[in-house]
């Protein structure tokens, strides 16, 4: 994912919602979000998955876990000997804690990223990244891995370090809090997602006084503003888009997890939006 707000234990009655676009080249090959084993893992999850490497962006385990990964930003970004992808899977299918993978993490073996995880049933939630937080966009893994443990509250995270005040990550975290203010009001889980998958349709650049220096060129960095992505000159763009929120009711034993996925095909001459399908939703007692 190149673009995500998140809110953890914000509103009693929605105690984890995420909002993320996935920004990728549109020749690498993706499946959708779906329930699969990753080889070797104990633990299905419910994951996009990266068919090149085999890894994933966003995940949510069988156990409760959850993962989400996106990469940072900088003028010579290095892919690093291993993917990034693998991160997520590794803690979705692991059942050792935070300080465990931050350890087990060589930092140079990969690019920049920035990596949320969490155990619902636990109510423990951390950030992690292999670059500096006050330096991202510098080429180079930190000297070791950077992590800290999150509270309640909303999260935004692009391709810089966590809640860094980029207009789109802003904007999406905005949307979010809204969302939540109105979750009282009927239908709530569906104003939510409505208002939540505006914000991540917009695709209006920002002004350039407001563009953060990541080193890329002007134009790259322009079209990169929005948090829908159109760079179809360049056989990029925003490929996804995923909403998922756990509600709880009361007398209700177990929360509810819905996941609903919109696939953005390589649009046409000038076009995009959501895709012509309807969007993927899967529901599972969690």
């Amino acid at each position: 994912m190149c673009l995500i707000a998140f809110a953890i234990g914000a509103h009693p009655g929605c105690p984890l919602l995420i909002a993320g676009n996935r920004d990728e080249f549109f020749e690498r090959p993706t499946a959708p979000l779906h329930r699969w084993t990753p080889p070797g893992s104990p633990v299905a999850v419910w994951a996009g998955r990266d068919l090149r490497d085999g890894g994933t962006w966003l995940g949510f385990g069988e156990n409760g876990r959850v993962a989400m990964l996106t990469n940072v930003r900088s003028a010579q970004p290095g892919s690093g000997a291993r993917s990034r992808g693998e991160l997520p899977l590794r803690w979705l299918a692991g059942h050792d804690g935070v300080e465990a993978l931050a350890d087990g993490i060589d930092p140079v073996a990969y690019g920049g990223f920035n990596l949320v995880v969490g155990d619902f049933p636990a109510g423990r939630w951390a950030w992690l990244s292999n670059r500096d937080p006050a330096d991202p966009h510098t080429e180079g893994a930190a000297p070791q891995m950077q992590w800290r443990t999150l509270l309640p509250g909303i999260y935004g995270v692009s391709n810089a370090a966590l809640d860094t005040p980029w207009p789109k990550t802003e904007r999406l975290k905005a949307a979010m809090r809204q969302a939540l203010d109105q979750w009282d009001s009927p239908p709530s889980g569906d104003m939510a997602d409505e208002h939540l998958a505006q914000a991540l349709a917009e695709n209006a650049a920002v002004p350039d006084v407001h563009l953060p220096p990541t080193g890329v060129p002007q134009d790259w960095e322009r079209a990169l503003s929005s948090p829908f992505v159109d760079m179809t000159e360049r056989g990029y763009g925003t490929r996804s888009s995923l909403l998922a929120r756990v509600t709880v009711s009361p007398g209700t034993a177990l929360p509810l997890l819905t996941m609903t996925e919109w696939r953005h095909e390589r649009p046409a001459a000038g076009a995009h939006r959501w895709s012509a399908a309807p969007p993927a939703i899967t529901q599972v007692t969690w």
